[in-house]
């Protein structure tokens, strides 16, 4: 039994709108498999592999201030890569964003809707992702958060210290999942979170039930009934568990 992180899903004003940047961003297509749901993966795409993390924008209200926990990071190959990326990201209706980062290699931006991702300068160990170069999320104890998301999932834990956890697919391909050491506590709720995955053949109950053994806990999001299941890992990250396919 394990699970797969197959997309990242993004709760947005616009879904439409906001699943056109991304798919600009990431050089990407667009479909829809509904009215207020957007998605976004590669061209050719045979959804789910773990060649992507694809994402998911979805139309819901929600506050006007909200505190980030999990963001995208963009890989580069080159320092004109970066710097065109950062053009045409800003053409596409990004902004430039301050989150405390001081002087440092890496640029951040927010999307149209205000929501903070960062394009990194080149490094090797991103030179094979694609263009998203890891999907991070921010914890106060890495050591802790990989076990459990190295538990949770069949994704394999490259690298762990006190300040950062780091991921991958246990297949080697696409990109990374980076468990990022920082202060402050999350008291609302995210409009970014991870949507995990089933194999075919297991069982969702089943996976939820070792999940909850594992720490995880019951979330409400507004959810109502829906065939997925919301639950919030030990340091109170929303994700959901989507039936297998």
């Amino acid at each position: 039994m394990a699970l797969r992180l197959v997309q990242v899903n993004f709760k947005a004003r616009d879904d439409s709108a906001l699943g056109r940047f991304w798919a600009e961003a990431l050089g990407w297509g667009v479909s829809s498999e509904g009215p207020g749901v957007t998605n976004v993966e590669p061209v050719g795409f045979a959804w789910p592999d773990p060649t992507a993390v694809c994402v998911d924008v979805v139309t819901v209200p929600d506050p006007e201030t909200v505190k980030y926990r999990a963001h995208l990071d963009l890989a580069t190959t080159s320092a004109a890569h970066k710097a065109e990326l950062v053009a045409r990201l800003l053409e596409l209706g990004a902004t430039p964003a301050d989150v405390g980062q001081g002087d440092v290699p890496w640029t951040v931006l927010a999307d149209p809707e205000g929501n903070v991702f960062c394009v990194l300068e080149p490094r090797p160990i991103y030179r094979d992702t694609g263009p998203i170069a890891t999907v991070v999320v921010n914890c106060a104890d890495p050591r802790a958060m990989a076990r459990f998301w190295g538990e949770a999932t069949d994704w394999t834990v490259h690298e762990v210290n006190d300040d950062h956890a780091r991921l991958r697919s246990a297949t080697g391909v696409g990109p990374y999942l980076e468990l990022l050491r920082t202060s402050g506590v999350e008291t609302v709720w995210n409009r970014v979170h991870l949507d995990l995955m089933p194999y075919p053949g297991d069982d969702q109950a089943a996976e939820v039930a070792r999940l909850r053994a594992l720490g995880a806990t019951d979330a409400d999001v507004g959810q109502g009934d829906v065939p997925w299941v919301c639950l919030a890992d030990p340091e109170g990250n929303e994700f959901c568990v989507l039936t297998p396919g």
